[in-house]
């Protein structure tokens, strides 16, 4: 007989409170099973459908005026398989194929099929339906989820920390993004070690003067990332020690406070597009302990900032793009500890970001290869990789070839306007004609100066700072 004392305990099947990126199991990091972000609130355009690559599935991002809210389908109609991206957010606020018309809600569901006869029944099926993935903004980025719907809401979204703490006016952040020609992990590789930046970015955010030995600590590790400190810090110590967090599969942080300049973050999301391609999403916040550079800082054009920002990203990008092919060659990831000699405390994150990668199996593109070698111009190019997506840099971009346009035919009609007032040799017409020569001079000599301005919105230089010839020192010849 079983007594209330003896009864066996009833085992719970009770749904998980929450989910840790990367799935339960604790021997591999499923990579869809976690949220990435996919673009900046702020650069999206809410009146037409906007197309992106996420793990190497075609998505479609657009907004639901009905809910409010971003949705994010498979960039294909399940009816002739037409990108939705082509179509467009029709008058009733619901997604439209471009081909035939279908449309659909937010929730996935096609709402009507123009070419069905009055009293047909076939967009309630199943098969009439696209597939849509959850969606979450946070700190200003859109994230989605490309893994099982039903664990989305259980996984955390992959914030700044930092950003939570106190009063969040307290900060001011720079961010910028950039789609980059080689892979995630080596993007990721790249920024956590801070031991390349003196001689990579030298004369950009560097200096090899400050080139030191460096004894990275790695505190805490496992599936979920690691964490590591830097205990003397940037610049030989002058401006103290430095955090640095690792966010399993995407996201990292350094994080410094010195006396001079408060509290500052480089913060780095790395969402994977396909082998051999990313979308960086770089962040600064700052805390300064003045007011003076935060409203400096405020000032300052986000066009600007983002046009010095990408010169800094091609201080490495073409050494890396191809320095992954070099390790493809070798074996891969997985013969990393064999093709790669790391035998300093400066490459201990590296180290311990390519264990973190094999001992979990989180490539995202396993077993797959990279595409053929691009030309250099290519790599550079800085319209499609940034400029056609940032809202800033666009407007920008419009507002300086209308004003070359301007210049230009003021030139022309000065030009044309210049042989009749000199015609008359007269005295008026004299000061006149030196007038319109020194305009269409010093029109000439802004046109020429916005031309060389607006090409840094479509091309990248192509001989980094670094590589400059540097000047003689005094007293040697």
């Amino acid at each position: 007989m079983v007594t209330a004392q003896t009864r066996p305990t009833v085992p719970s099947f009770s749904a998980p409170q929450s989910l840790p990126a990367g799935g339960l199991d604790p021997d591999r990091f499923a990579v869809k099973e976690a949220w990435y972000p996919v673009h900046y609130i702020e650069h999206l355009d809410p009146t037409r459908p906007t197309p992106f690559t996420l793990l190497g599935d075609n998505i479609v991002i657009w907004w639901d005026t009905r809910e409010n809210s971003w949705r994010a389908f498979a960039d294909r109609c399940p009816h002739r398989l037409a990108p939705l991206s082509e179509g467009r957010i029709n008058a009733d606020g619901l997604l439209e194929c471009p081909y035939h018309g279908w449309t659909f809600t937010g929730s996935g569901t096609c709402d009507r099929i123009p070419q069905q006869r009055e009293g047909g029944k076939a967009e309630q099926s199943p098969r009439a339906c696209v597939p849509a993935l959850p969606t979450r903004v946070h700190q200003g980025l859109l994230f989605v989820y490309p893994g099982q719907p039903e664990n989305a809401s259980l996984t955390p979204v992959p914030g700044i920390e930092a950003l939570e703490e106190g009063n969040p006016k307290d900060w001011v952040c720079l961010n910028t993004f950039r789609d980059l020609p080689y892979d995630a992990l080596t993007l990721l590789e790249n920024v956590l070690d801070s031991s390349h930046i003196p001689y990579t970015h030298h004369n950009t955010v560097g200096d090899r003067a400050n080139v030191a030995p460096l004894d990275l600590e790695v505190i805490e590790s496992g599936k979920q990332g690691f964490k590591g400190f830097w205990a003397e810090g940037p610049r030989r110590g002058t401006l103290g020690a430095q955090d640095t967090v690792f966010v399993a599969p995407n996201l990292m942080w350094h994080d410094l406070t010195s006396k001079q300049f408060g509290r500052t973050l480089t913060v780095v999301y790395v969402t994977p597009i396909a082998k051999g391609k990313c979308r960086l999403f770089a962040r600064f916040p700052f805390k300064f302990s003045s007011k003076i550079p935060k409203f400096f800082i405020q000032l300052t054009p986000q066009w600007y900032s983002h046009l010095n920002q990408n010169a800094i990203l091609e201080d490495d990008q073409i050494f890396l793009y191809g320095q992954e092919r070099y390790l493809e060659a070798l074996g891969g990831g997985e013969n990393y500890a064999k093709a790669c000699f790391l035998p300093t405390p400066a490459d201990r994150y590296v180290s311990q970001f390519r264990r973190w990668l094999n001992d979990y199996q989180a490539d995202p593109f396993p077993g797959q290869s990279f595409e053929p070698p691009q030309p250099r111009a290519q790599l550079l190019d800085r319209y499609h990789s940034h400029t056609v997506h940032c809202r800033s840099c666009s407007q920008a971009l419009r507002s300086f070839q209308r004003l070359r346009l301007g210049l230009a035919i003021g030139i022309a009609i000065a030009g044309g306007s210049l042989p009749l007032l000199l015609w008359g040799l007269r005295s008026e017409s004299l000061i006149g004609g030196i007038s319109l020569t020194g305009f269409i001079w010093a029109a000439s000599g802004l046109l020429f100066y916005l031309d060389c301005f607006e090409r840094k919105f479509k091309e990248g230089r192509s001989l980094p700072p670094r590589n400059l010839p540097e000047p003689k020192s005094k007293g040697k010849k």
